[in-house]
């Protein structure tokens, strides 16, 4: 009976700590997908800054 229990208690830590891992993975995707749009948005911008001019002569 106690071997079913430490059994019981090692398999719910176990799934417990997968889900922390799956939270965590899907935390970084995010993270990595937000920090790709944003440097695409200022690529864009600074292209966007190149090609229309500023009506300022130099």
């Amino acid at each position: 009976m106690k071997r079913l229990l430490r059994v019981v208690i090692l398999v719910a830590t176990c799934v417990t700590f997968m889900g922390c891992a799956v939270v965590s993975v899907a935390g970084a995707a995010v993270s990595v997908a937000a920090t790709a749009v944003k440097t695409t948005v200022k690529a864009g911008a600074a292209v966007v800054d190149l090609a229309i001019p500023d009506g300022e002569a130099k």
